[in-house]
């Protein structure tokens, strides 16, 4: 781990977080980018407020956000040290203005997130994990709380399982079938595996696209609590800046750890 105080990234998280509520709180305008995802003035204000924040506290350390990726191109191959950002993950919730939106930072080493911190600014909620240390949760002005996975339920009985509002897909539905009596917790951005991190869900299967903005700070979290973020079907630990053609993620399962109800038949298994 470079050295900085993780209570100053944290801190960071929550100003970008006060500059997205500040555009949250009024009309925006909704643009769209080129792959017809929205984008609003609140995504670029955090942007600019943790990229600038970030070189401050780790002077020389790349930084890739998903506002400014397309500017870097190939040469992040090289970086085995960085920073991961996505500035406002859930901008449909955003536009929908229900809460479950997240300032996302995670630092990579290795292709692995050793660091992370996911800040949900409306709901005033905290969670961060950091490698060999352990993972928290603040709500409010509360003291942090230590959060860890719960354990894994024994048959196909008793889950707790994480599904979008807007991204239950034929292969979720289909890959429901194995805990027919699941119940379902829905919940917006990357909040949906900081559920599993703190034992408030069992099981978080994604079976569509998400880039690694996406996932890499709550995956920090997950782990750091106990959790796993595993490739699915291979059940491999989910990598980041492997491929040089794409910073999309495979599809993947977050849990405690694999159970043979659901991860029979996968490869890895």
């Amino acid at each position: 781990m470079p050295m900085f105080d993780p209570n100053d990234v944290i801190r960071l998280a929550r100003n970008a977080g006060d500059a997205v509520m500040a555009v949250y709180r009024r009309d925006f305008a909704v643009d769209e980018k080129a792959d017809k995802s929205p984008l609003t003035e609140a995504d670029l204000a955090s942007h600019r407020l943790l990229a600038a924040g970030l070189d401050r506290l780790t002077p020389g350390l790349p930084v890739l956000s998903e506002e400014s990726v397309e500017s870097q191109g190939s040469q992040r191959l090289e970086w085995t040290r960085y920073w991961l950002v996505d500035p406002l993950d859930g901008t449909k919730e955003f536009v929908k203005k229900n809460g479950e939106f997240t300032v996302n930072v995670a630092l990579i080493e290795a292709g692995r997130p050793v660091f992370g911190v996911v800040h949900a600014p409306a709901l005033d909620v905290t969670y961060w994990g950091q490698a060999g240390q352990g993972a928290w949760k603040r709500t409010g002005t509360s003291d942090p709380e230590p959060i860890a996975v719960a354990p894994v339920p024994q048959g196909s009985s008793g889950w707790r399982v994480v599904g979008s509002r807007s991204h239950q897909s034929e292969a979720f539905q289909s890959f429901l079938e194995r805990l027919p009596d699941a119940e379902i917790v829905a919940m917006g951005s990357s909040l949906k595996l900081c559920l599993v991190a703190e034992g408030a869900a069992d099981l978080y299967p994604r079976l569509g696209l998400t880039s690694e903005w996406d996932t890499a700070a709550a995956q920090a979290v997950v782990e750091a609590a106990g959790g796993q973020v595993l490739e699915y079907p291979t059940l491999q630990p989910l990598r980041y800046n492997t491929r040089p053609e794409t910073l999309l993620n495979p599809h993947f399962i977050v849990c405690a750890r694999p159970a043979e109800v659901w991860a029979a038949g996968a490869s890895g298994s």
